[in-house]
Order: structure tokens, then sequence, then C-alpha cells
């Protein structure tokens, strides 16, 4: 039974499992050994020219691999550089087409599932040591927060990053500044400000700016360190008035474990002699105003002497 030459498979292992046939021809591969090792299904066709060593469904990872090799040279791009790097996402389909960048001026026929996008410059923008090759964090989270639908999935992607500690709201904003065209550049600007001052959700990110700052409700620290039981971050803190506001964002918060782990929180900070306000979608993005309202009550309730103010949104 013949067996990929062992230069050849070590090749194929650092790269997830994917060679293209120029790596193999120059390991010394003949035309006879290709076709050999293709009819015992010892490479099985990804892309044209590229092959995977298995006659399996192909992972995300090959499929990422079969993509640069099949364009090279090139690197992972937009949310395809971002899945690289996290591993998982959120807010991210690993299911979509992979995206990869090349030099400008090539032009290359698309295969199934692979999207080839260009641009001058690339070595300047590329992390050719990564495996495989990708676009800078930076540069293709403000790729994608540029390419989404609205503010609210934009802001997702650059808190998932920063909450994932792979960059930071600094390197985020000196790559922005560096740019001479962006998407929604204004927004990004002032999200990356709410970010540097901890708001690390898209739900948090509109309690800061349409219930708290909106309605001049006092200021509240965010991600507070507290360790009634082991270490606990408090969402939102009014120390001054022993009030928490617990913000529910994700889609899976209904899940068995997610809502013991929230109530445990909750009876930690009665222990901590705080009250907890917990609040969800509706109540910030829906009714950000009747909100502030009731936070403003409980607040004036445990010793604040002003009162929130209507907002534009409020007429």
């Amino acid at each position: 039974m013949p067996s990929l030459p062992p230069v050849a498979a070590a090749l194929a292992a650092e790269q997830d499992g994917v060679v293209a046939r120029r790596q193999l021809v120059s390991l010394g591969a003949t035309g006879s050994d290709l076709r050999c090792w293709l009819r015992h299904r010892l490479l099985v066709p990804i892309h044209p020219g590229v092959y995977v060593v298995h006659s399996g469904e192909p992972t995300w990872c090959q499929r990422a691999w079969a993509a640069v090799l099949y364009a090279a040279p090139a690197a992972l791009a937009g949310p395809s550089s971002i899945l690289a790097t996290l591993g998982t996402s959120r807010q991210l389909s690993a299911g979509a087409s992979i995206r990869v960048l090349v030099e400008h001026g090539r032009t290359l026929e698309e295969p199934p599932g692979v999207r080839i996008s260009q641009t001058r410059g690339l070595d300047g923008r590329v992390q050719w040591n990564r495996r495989p090759p990708r676009v800078r964090l930076e540069e293709a989270v403000l790729d994608v927060a540029g390419e989404a639908g609205d503010d609210m999935t934009a802001f997702a992607v650059l808190a998932e990053v920063v909450s994932a500690r792979r960059t930071t709201t600094d390197r985020l904003a000196a790559a922005l500044q560096a740019r001479l065209r962006q998407r929604r550049r204004a927004f990004l600007t002032a999200a990356l400000d709410d970010l540097g001052r901890g708001a690390c959700s898209v739900l948090e990110r509109a309690y800061l700016r349409d219930v708290e700052l909106a309605h001049g409700l006092p200021r509240a620290g965010r991600q507070v360190r507290a360790s009634a039981r082991g270490t606990v971050f408090r969402d939102v803190l009014h120390r001054a008035f022993g009030v928490v506001v617990e913000l529910d964002g994700r889609a899976d918060h209904t899940h068995r474990a997610d809502r013991d782990r929230d109530l445990d929180r909750d009876l930690d900070a009665v222990v901590d002699g705080l009250v907890t306000a917990r609040l969800g979608h509706g109540q910030v993005l829906g009714r950000p105003c009747t909100t502030a309202v009731r936070i403003g009550r409980l607040l004036q309730n445990r010793g604040w002497t002003g009162s929130p103010h209507p907002c534009p949104r409020c007429a």
C-alpha cells in the first residue's frame, strides 16, 4: 500500500492536513506520484491544486488552509482572520465562506466556499508567521465592523475581541486612526472609547449611553472586581448607593447553568449588602427611558438626591 513520503506527510501535518500540489512538487513528487496518491485517496482534492489528506468532511481550519494555499501568496481576512485567532466566535459564523486577501492586480477564480479580495500593500497588513497567515487582528476587526449591517453588530465584534484579551482598545484605536478610509468611523471611535471605560458588551454599551448618560444617572463603575465567593465581576456598580445592575445580554442566558450562576451572583451581592437589578435586552434596548426612571427611583431609595432627566427619546 503506497503512502506519502515522510517529508510530505510532515508538511501536511504542519498545515492541518492540507497541502498544495506545488509544495509536493518542490519536495520532489512527480506527476506519477501524485496520480498514485490521488488514486489511493491519500490525497483528496479540495480546491484546484490543493488537497486534504483524508476523505472525510474538512474542518474549518482545513478549509482556511486550503483557501490560503489555493490563492497563495494570500492571507485569511476579515471574519476568517478573527475566527482563526479566537478559535470560536459568538458573532461570526464558521459556516460562512472563507475570506482571503491577495495583492492588488491579481485575478483568481473563486472556488466554492472562498471569497477573494484585493488590497494594495498586502505585506504591511499580514502576519505571515501565523499558521495559516492572516491579516492582523486589528485590521480584520475594523474591516468586519465597517461591513456590519448595523452599529450593534459592529460593536459586538469589537467587544468580543477585547473581552477575549486578544487585543486592546488602544491598539484598535491606533489602527483606526491610521486608516484614511473607514466606514462608520465616528461610531467606532465612540465605541472604542466606551469599551475603554469598561462597557464590554452591546448591552453594557447601550446601558451606558442610552440609560445612564442620556438620563443623567450617577456614573457607575463597570466590570468591578468583587470576591464574596471566588472572583466576581459586577457589570455596573453604583458603589455609593449599594446598587448593582447586572446585564444579561447573551442569547443562551436561559441555560440552567447560566441561570444558576446568575442567582449565585445576586446572592453574593446581597451578602455584600448590595441590591441587584438584573436587566435584559427589553429593558435596555427596547425601553431605555422607562428603565432609566426605574433605576433612578431605586437609586433615590438608596440615597441619591438627584433625578433622571428626559432625553430626546423621551419625547
